[in-house]
């Protein structure tokens, strides 16, 4: 781990002095694999690094239901240089897309939710049975983040040398079907998910028990001014999920407690595991001005 983080030193200190060599006059557009950057605030001279993180593959356990990764999902921004130990400070992406929607399928949708026959209100069971009678029986699951995109702290150190914990994120899980409404979901910017995630090994709470992740494979690019990482699986199985709020819009206080119970929640810490499957962009915002001055 030591030698791993040793080439990674070099190869960034590399990076700085060639792109001094490089450096042009004119302002212009990034080029080649800088490109997938384009929405790190760069010029930002409180940035010092950037990051692009694509989840394409894993799973979620929220309480009974466990949610299969199909649709990618991107994680970009930018963060601070600091002390080793700490964590940095996270930037917002520029488009507002710091954490990208990536709706995933929700096994068994609504019927695996929602019991109409359980639901007393006449109105509320009337139109649970509508939607099943037209087949709109699909639930969508989307990882939002809960609150501002600075609530993000990320430790690249960790992520370097593959121990300890990489990523913290602040979340909530929208649920979404024409029954449950447009705010039906699994935690609040009050009350947010907070996931840990490392590429070691975790120490959950009971029942679960500890898994392991991988901090991945390192690929230098640009003349060693990007770092990329294949295969990295950040994992976390010790958090906790609250109940389910704002299902059914005004009907939300009889739907809630039916989608919550069915769903498992609230579920203590010990009974919900995070794996992503990602792979992990990482570079300067220094490479970044120059390879716009080097491209006019």
């Amino acid at each position: 781990m030591r030698s791993r983080l040793g080439v990674l030193g070099a190869a960034m200190m590399a990076a700085s002095l060639i792109a001094l060599v490089l450096a042009g006059s004119a302002s212009a557009k990034l080029t080649g694999e800088f490109t997938r950057f384009a929405q790190c605030p760069y010029t930002n001279p409180e940035v010092h690094r950037c990051l692009h993180s694509v989840t394409t593959g894993g799973t979620v356990k929220l309480g009974s239901k466990t949610v299969t990764i199909t649709n990618p999902a991107t994680l970009q921004g930018g963060y601070q240089d600091v002390e080793e130990g700490q964590f940095s400070k996270f930037f917002a992406a520029k488009n507002g897309e710091t954490l990208s929607k990536a709706p995933q399928k929700v096994p068994g949708g609504l019927a695996g939710l929602v019991s109409c026959p359980g639901i007393s209100n006449f109105i509320l069971r009337a139109a649970c049975e509508w939607t099943f009678e037209n087949g709109l029986t699909g639930v969508n699951s989307t990882l939002e983040l809960a609150g501002s995109s600075n609530d993000i702290e990320i430790n690249e150190l960790n992520l370097a040398l593959g121990e300890g914990v990489t990523l913290k994120m602040k979340l909530k899980v929208r649920l979404e079907n024409p029954l449950l409404g447009s705010s039906c979901y699994v935690g609040t910017s009050s009350k947010p998910i907070l996931w840990e995630l490392r590429s070691d090994t975790t120490n959950p709470p009971p029942p679960n028990k500890p898994i392991t992740g991988n901090p991945g494979t390192i690929t230098f690019l640009e003349k060693a001014r990007v770092l990329r990482l294949n295969g990295v699986e950040l994992v976390d199985n010790a958090w906790a999920a609250p109940a389910t709020n704002g299902c059914g819009g005004i009907f939300s206080f009889i739907l809630d407690p039916i989608v919550s119970a069915a769903s498992g929640l609230p579920s203590a810490a010990g009974n919900n595991t995070a794996i992503l499957k990602n792979t992990v962009h990482t570079t300067t915002s220094f490479a970044l001005n120059q390879n716009d001055q080097e491209n006019p």
